[in-house]
């Protein structure tokens, strides 16, 4: 459990592209300029292109400091993600460069890349040793339909970005295509998406889909061979990086999923709402909930514009739908 001091950091949490990554939360809980809707965080509250100091350099670098001083074993990488888009916060430049003075565990940035368009992002983010930035459609209309963006992005501008960022970036630059039954995983999607990706001309593409409850109930995942057949149209620098799913078996309950379902069995919550009342990052409880969904203890249901986390015996009615 992550101590309650410790708010804007979470982990090291196991990742499959990057090891044990220790995450970095640069914005307020689903502040992005997505609102994607197979986001495993939910729904986007607060949509936006502002970039500013969403939150304190100066207690995020204390606290990334703390939290490497008492790991056993350090980190494979110190991520800069959470839940938002981390490209939102305008000193990225400066917490890099900071964290660089007291560390030599390398840099990773995780982005949906609608901000590479602008020279001044691309310049604070090319000081990191891997970014990773996503690619979900090969067009405006699916753009639009997947990701949602905010008004002011369009689907040019954001391919634009990310084929100057690998002109100008000369370290690991991996792209992640995040793939939807019905909607991307279309030959004719298919290929308009390898289209883009070739002019862009990352280091690796990685294909991934939803492996945890989305924000929205009708996005879908994708089997793993169906996958594992879409990365082949990628060339061989394509790579499946999801938890699969089908192989995948639960049985015993842990104290953290006992806390949650303590607090669901009283009333409807939404992730945000479950992260404040158990005092886990929203990054760290994403996966104790797939897994109590898997075993049918909870279910994901859509209320009121929002998605609630719900026990089994719980009316998503109940005290006003919320914690």
């Amino acid at each position: 459990m992550i101590p309650s001091d410790s708010n804007y950091i979470f982990g090291p949490v196991p990742s499959r592209r990057l090891g044990r990554s220790l995450g970095v939360d640069l914005v307020p809980f689903k502040t992005c300029s997505y609102d994607c809707i197979y986001c495993q965080l939910g729904r986007t509250t607060n949509k936006t292109v502002m970039r500013e100091e969403w939150n304190p350099l100066e207690e995020i670098v204390d606290q990334v400091r703390r939290r490497l001083d008492i790991l056993e074993t350090p980190p494979d990488y110190i991520t800069l993600s959470g839940s938002g888009e981390p490209t939102l916060f305008s000193r990225i430049d400066e917490l890099i460069d900071r964290i660089k003075a007291f560390s030599s565990i390398p840099i990773a940035i995780l982005t949906n890349g609608s901000l590479l368009w602008n020279r001044e992002v691309r310049s604070q983010v090319s000081k990191a040793d891997l970014i990773v930035p996503s690619l979900d459609a090969g067009n405006e209309i699916l753009f639009r339909n997947i990701d949602r963006p905010h008004e002011s992005i369009s689907f040019h501008r954001i391919l634009e970005g990310l084929i100057q960022m690998r002109k100008e970036y000369s370290k690991p630059y991996w792209l992640e295509v995040f793939l939807l039954a019905g909607r991307n995983d279309i030959q004719s999607e298919i290929e308009q998406i390898a289209r883009c990706v070739k002019m862009i001309q990352p280091d690796r593409v990685q294909l991934n889909t939803v492996a945890r409850p989305p924000a929205e109930e009708y996005a879908y995942s994708i089997p793993l061979k169906r996958l594992q057949a879409i990365a082949g149209e990628f060339g061989p620098n394509a790579e499946v990086i999801t938890d699969y799913q089908g192989n995948t078996s639960f049985s015993e309950t842990t104290d953290r999923e006992a806390d949650i379902l303590s607090v669901l069995r009283r009333r409807p919550c939404t992730l945000e709402d479950i992260s404040h009342s158990v005092n886990i990052h929203p990054n760290e409880l994403v996966k104790s909930l797939e897994k109590l969904v898997l075993n049918r203890q909870i279910s994901k249901q859509y209320a009121e514009g929002k998605s609630f986390f719900v026990g089994v015996a719980t009316n998503i009615n109940a005290s006003n739908a919320g914690c």
